[in-house]
């Protein structure tokens, strides 16, 4: 199962119309092209799709289509975690696993707890989940970090947490899992510019942003560094680079809808408390994207 989402995982988006509904012909377009572009999963509902904005219903109706229009190309990912333990335990009966290979579980946030309470949280979910468990460590959003030796402690412990997203942006801290985690626990970057960095000490992939707009790319990158061709990878990373920053300037997934726009993708509409980047990131984020299209890499990565 680990093997499964080793590489290029991708957030995706949830493409609005207009008046806030859920436009899912371009959902659609978005999975397909993921496909066609080398991604090697996908995780609905997660941060990037806006999933705190949605309804029950909907996330229900985003989920399965996700799956439906995979058709089994690649493995999906659902992004099922908050700050409500028992809640999230309950809807484990809400959605429909079929076609799930496993969740990604973002760390309680506002509440902040110990070391203790992450540790309980996981091991409840992990044991009542049908599918594994990825553990998701975001603490510039949730406020609080995952340590270390909680981390290798759950993954030691609890056979159904196969890895984690590593989102702290402390290097120090991967290597300290990476080095002491037991033999096919995943560690995946959670930080499209950190992916390379993340890579050349020992990671696994990533669950990227920026694979929305560059898949093709963004999996060029990540291939070529799993296969240590790091110049190859280099050369995908610095062609990225300022867009990736750019992206986040304004908040996720603004930035990324806003590119989506400006490559005829998809339209820029988020839900409150969400709002559109400023004209200045959306003119600097067409510039970028379209330097960024001169830039051919050496070789491709097969």
């Amino acid at each position: 199962m680990p093997n499964r989402f080793r590489g290029t995982g991708v957030a995706l988006v949830t493409p609005f119309h207009k008046d806030g509904s859920i436009d899912f012909k371009r959902l659609g377009q978005l999975v397909d092209r993921m496909i066609d572009n080398g991604i090697n999963y996908l995780v609905a509902l997660g941060t990037t799709g806006e999933s705190v904005a949605l309804s029950s219903d909907e996330k229900m109706a985003v989920l399965g289509f996700v799956v439906d229009q995979a058709e089994g190309r690649v493995p999906v990912i659902l992004g099922l975690g908050g700050n409500n333990t028992n809640d999230i335990l309950n809807s484990f009966s809400h959605y429909d696993f079929d076609g799930v290979e496993a969740i990604l579980s973002v760390s309680p946030y506002y509440n902040k707890p110990s070391q203790k309470g992450l540790y309980q949280h996981y091991k409840m979910i992990a044991n009542r989940s049908p599918v594994p468990v990825i553990l998701y460590n975001v603490p510039g959003r949730t406020s609080s970090n995952i340590s270390a030796e909680t981390t290798l402690r759950l993954a030691y412990d609890i056979d159904n947490i196969i890895g984690i997203k590593e989102a702290s942006g402390d290097l120090e801290q991967c290597m300290d899992i990476i080095k002491n985690k037991p033999e096919g626990f995943l560690v995946i970057s959670g930080d499209d510019a950190l992916t390379l960095p993340m890579i050349a000490i020992g990671a696994d992939g990533v669950i990227s942003v920026v694979a929305n707009i560059f898949p093709e790319d963004f999996s060029g990158l990540v291939n070529s560094a799993l296969r240590g061709n790091m110049k190859l990878a280099r050369e995908y990373h610095y062609k990225l680079i300022d867009i990736i920053e750019n992206l986040f300037v304004e908040g996720n997934p603004a930035g990324v809808k806003a590119a989506m726009e400006i490559m005829n993708n998809s339209e820029a509409n988020l839900r409150l408390p969400l709002t559109p980047v400023s004209r200045a990131t959306h003119n600097k984020l067409s510039r970028l994207i379209a330097d960024a299209a001169k830039v051919s890499p050496s070789e491709k990565v097969s």
